[in-house]
């Protein structure tokens, strides 16, 4: 998969933009320099090969992996699959904004024609906090996802489970200037990272890591754990289940369409991993437990 330059375009926005700000605590009063979290859209643009093209997405992001955004986020609504992408670059078009340039993509398919995306039943205007509008139908996922008795075994134990919300928070370079990004991290079964992404939007953070993997060749997700930063929404659920992964951990809470994406597809569901304890809401036959044994008190004579 190619990787276009960028010629000639405006200067990229950064995920840090600066501010000056009036910091008061008690009767103290301070201007001092603040670091916040860029937000900012980008447009996702689809070229087949034979010159078709058409806006897909156009999604409120932390710019940053902005070609990895775009390939995750179109292998998670089934758009494309692996093999799918022949180029991925910044759209140079003369009557687009300079400023505007670093805020499109385009990705040039393989393929000659569009697909068919009338299955794909969305409002194409998406914000990094509420995540997709509408989602791909069902009866598409189940196509895309292999059934849970076809995927290799795999299992994580609780104490690596433990460890994982502080290996993803020491990975948060942004996060750590601005407080205030979400994070989707990869791990191994025995807890290794394996890449993280941060955004403000937690699913397109999920999108940022397949598409690097999808970039990268290695899908399916099926030996890695996922953990988010946040809460799982149903979006979350089918992206991972798309690309495979079968462990999906979070710091809060499930939502109710989560936790029946995750039992329907047969994805361990981890939610409020924090403080050496979790709930399991899906399929907790990959979590093994050191079980603390009963003691038994005999009665008083």
């Amino acid at each position: 998969m190619r990787r276009d330059g960028g010629e000639g375009l405006s200067a990229r926005p950064g995920p840090v933009t600066r501010f000056r700000v009036r910091r008061v605590s008690g009767s103290a009063v301070r201007d001092r320099r603040d670091d916040l979290a860029t937000e900012e859209p980008l447009e996702i643009r689809l070229l087949a090969a034979g010159g078709d093209a058409r806006t897909v997405a156009i999604t409120m992001r932390t710019p940053g992996a902005d070609f990895e955004l775009a390939a995750g986020f179109l292998h998670g609504e089934g758009i494309v699959g692996p093999g799918g992408i022949a180029a991925i670059g910044y759209c140079t078009d003369e009557d687009l904004d300079p400023e505007a340039r670093y805020n499109t993509v385009t990705v040039r398919l393989t393929a000659p024609e569009l697909p068919d995306m009338t299955a794909v039943q969305r409002n194409f205007v998406t914000s990094s906090a509420c995540g997709v509008c509408g989602t791909a139908s069902l009866d598409a996922l189940r196509d895309r996802c292999p059934a849970p008795a076809l995927r290799p075994p795999v299992a994580v134990s609780a104490t690596t489970l433990y460890a994982l919300p502080d290996r993803l928070r020491e990975a948060q370079g942004v996060f750590g200037r601005t407080g205030g990004l979400h994070a989707a991290g990869l791990f191994t079964p025995e807890g290794a990272p394996v890449a993280v992404r941060e955004d403000v939007g937690r699913h397109n953070a999920v999108d940022k890591l397949v598409g690097w993997a999808l970039m990268g060749g290695t899908l399916p997700l099926d030996r890695h754990v996922l953990l988010v930063s946040g809460r799982v929404s149903y979006e979350i659920m089918q992206k991972a289940a798309s690309a495979g992964i079968q462990i999906v951990c979070a710091v809060s809470a499930p939502s109710s369409l989560a936790v029946d994406l995750a039992r329907e597809f047969g994805v361990t569901l981890v939610g409020f991993l924090r403080d050496e304890r979790f709930n399991v809401y899906a399929c907790p036959e990959r979590i093994d437990v050191e079980r603390e044994p009963s003691i038994s008190v005999a009665p008083p004579p």
